[in-house]
């Protein structure tokens, strides 16, 4: 049996090999600081696998070629930081629209606008979710460690597949450019890309099933008939729009696919928080230092336990409830102005204290910033 292979690596370069690993064989993008080492290492190593690299004009060519491969038979992915993702935006809702299994890396890094191309930022998380208009639902994965972004990025293109729905890795500048050790396995679950069961005559491409999802995903050339439009569809694609009841059964179910399975979307770690008063919620690259932090206060006595999310959207709302219901502070530290602490503050007791530790500027937090607002 092959072993397991260890490698030194960048985060960046890690989401690379996951992506291989997990059957993706088409990248389109366009290089943009602090992601350009995805669009890089894929050039190399996407032919070793039959895969296909192209480099496109832009960020809106990349998303609507990586949309198109995804309906050619291909897992498909792109990669970008701030301003790239924003011109995606519209791309991503027609992704959702169409029920387009794809991922998309965003390395983020500080903005507004061309903001800073070479420091870390995590000011992107709401913009994952709601950047595109209209009503719809994604899933987003957020890595920590070069392992993570392996790991969550075979994830992500799996759910990617199951949900029919673009998939993002909201990875960052720290997490992208720091090289450490990769663990990578021999074999890693990977879910393959399914036909539908339903015969071609007669086939429903948007038709669904008892649990709001769709039935594989067909391919041009095999025989279906498909029909791909941005304007909100019946379950034949035949566009809808000026029809109330069909357009809002659609929107309702593009949010309900996910909403309602979000228990099967839970990724997170819990940390001494059976005993804890004070909780540290984190994500991404400000989770290194909040760890540590939490532990150097175990050192000193402080029943301090820390929360690690993975999975950012769909927001964990029970289990956040569950794991701080005895909690009586909880510490949200995060490279933006205080963004997901909202969410926090939406899913807490209410009478709990929520303190946000926001930092903007390129810097991440230090372990000794967040532990003496533990210790405040």
């Amino acid at each position: 049996m092959k072993q397991e292979e260890v490698v030194i690596v960048q985060g960046n370069e890690a989401c690379v090999r996951g992506a291989i690993k997990a059957g993706c064989r088409f990248f389109a993008g366009y290089p943009i600081t602090p992601a350009s080492e995805i669009a890089e290492v894929m050039s190399v190593e996407l032919p070793k696998h039959q895969g296909i690299f192209i480099q496109m004009e832009d960020e809106i060519a990349s998303i609507n070629t990586v949309i198109g491969a995804a309906w050619g038979g291909f897992k498909a992915c792109t990669a970008t930081s701030g301003p790239g993702f924003s011109l995606m935006q519209e791309g991503i809702g027609y992704a959702a629209i169409t029920e387009t299994p794809c991922v998309i890396f965003n390395v983020q890094r500080g903005g507004p606008a061309t903001g800073q191309p070479t420091l870390s930022a995590q000011q992107d998380v709401m913009q994952a979710k709601y950047g595109s208009h209209g009503d719809y639902e994604i899933i987003a994965f957020c890595p920590s460690s070069v392992q993570e972004a392996f790991d969550l990025t075979v994830k992500a293109f799996n759910f990617s597949e199951r949900y029919r729905v673009p998939t993002i890795v909201l990875s960052d500048e720290i997490v992208g450019h720091t090289r450490e050790k990769l663990r990578i396995p021999s074999t890693v679950r990977v879910l393959a890309r399914r036909k539908p069961k339903a015969p071609p005559n007669g086939y429903k491409p948007y038709r669904a099933l008892k649990s709001g999802l769709l039935d594989g995903m067909p391919s041009f050339g095999q025989g279906f008939k498909v029909l791909i439009d941005g304007q909100l569809h019946d379950e034949r694609g035949i566009r809808a729009g000026h029809d109330p009841v069909i357009s809002g059964k659609l929107v309702k179910r593009l949010c309900e696919k996910i909403t309602d399975h979000a228990s099967e979307l839970v990724d997170l770690d819990a940390y001494f928080t059976h005993d804890a008063h004070t909780i540290v919620i984190a994500y991404g690259s400000v989770a290194r230092s909040a760890f540590h932090a939490v532990k150097l206060g175990r050192g000193k006595g402080l029943k301090v336990g820390f929360l690690k999310l993975k999975i950012l959207w769909p927001f964990p709302d029970e289990e956040i409830k569950k794991t701080i219901r005895k909690a009586k502070k909880i510490l949200v530290p995060e490279m933006n102005i205080g963004k997901m602490c909202r969410e926090v503050e939406r899913v807490s007791r209410g009478n709990q204290e929520v303190i946000s530790l926001p930092k903007v500027g390129g810097a991440m937090h230090t372990p000794q910033e967040i532990l003496e607002c533990i210790k405040g």
